[in-house]
């Protein structure tokens, strides 16, 4: 069996590749796997600083298998949570991976394909891609993915997504926050490595993945935590390597190499 989820690295940037496009890369079982399993060696390769999402075909992803989830509707409540707590351990590690992820966004991303978009930290698509997250047309709903929509979008826009079902094209999926920007299919690729190499150059990948994780903690704290939490993490970014060398170079008029 060929793999449902590839791996490539160029660089310093890691890239994650759905790999079913003759299934318009739903999500699987085996292809959850994999893509954790991908995820693994960017997160273990100490070279890889930014991770880039993307796939083949003409479909970033359509969403759930629905062949394997009417497949499981005579599963047991505990076989179906089973199933459903893979889906939920693959975004939360991938909204909070200690590295900065980016979604490359080819083509449509529907239901818990947009979910994948959703969970990412930036997200660029080509003019040609509708997002959605359709779920509740078939009576199914979109479950995980509204813990992260909310944060990312608020009530408001996130309940308009999610209960309308509607579809958006991607130049109203980047006024709503869904996506960061948005290029023509061909330029897509280099432009969004060029990104990546923006965040590798300029940035420390320690400073980014403290960052990282205070957005994700602070969200739950009340203002007084929020405060004490930010300023222990302002105390304990002064005794990091990355710290101490951009201060001394920043002072020092020199360029830093991250």
């Amino acid at each position: 069996m060929e793999e449902q989820v590839k791996f490539e690295q160029k660089g310093r940037v890691g890239y994650v590749i759905l790999a079913r496009p003759e299934k318009r890369n739903a999500l699987n079982a085996a292809m959850v796997s994999g893509l954790q399993q991908a995820l693994d060696k960017c997160e273990t390769a100490d070279e890889v600083k930014v991770t880039i999402i993307k796939a083949e075909g003409k479909v970033f992803c359509s969403g759930a298998d629905l062949e394997d989830i009417k497949r499981m509707q005579d599963n047991t409540f505990e076989e179906n949570l089973e199933d459903s707590e893979r889906l939920k351990e693959l975004f939360y590690r991938i909204y909070t991976f200690p590295k900065v992820v980016i979604a490359q966004v080819q083509g449509h991303a529907l239901a818990g394909g947009c979910g994948l978009i959703s969970v990412c930290d930036f997200a660029y698509a080509v003019p040609q891609a509708k997002m959605g997250y359709t779920e509740v047309r078939i009576g199914f709903v979109p479950a995980m993915v509204l813990v992260f929509l909310l944060r990312k979008l608020g009530e408001g826009k996130a309940k308009e997504l999610l209960l309308t079902g509607e579809l958006v094209e991607a130049a109203d999926a980047r006024e709503t926050g869904l996506v960061n920007d948005v290029f023509e299919a061909d330029e897509l690729e280099e432009n969004v490595y060029q990104v990546a190499q923006g965040l590798i150059e300029r940035n420390s990948g320690e400073a980014m993945a403290m960052t990282k994780k205070m957005i994700t903690e602070v969200q739950d704290m009340s203002m007084e935590e929020a405060l004490d939490y930010a300023a222990r993490m302002n105390a304990k970014a002064r005794e990091t390597e990355d710290c101490k060398q951009g201060i001394k170079a920043f002072l020092e008029k020199k360029k830093i190499d991250w």
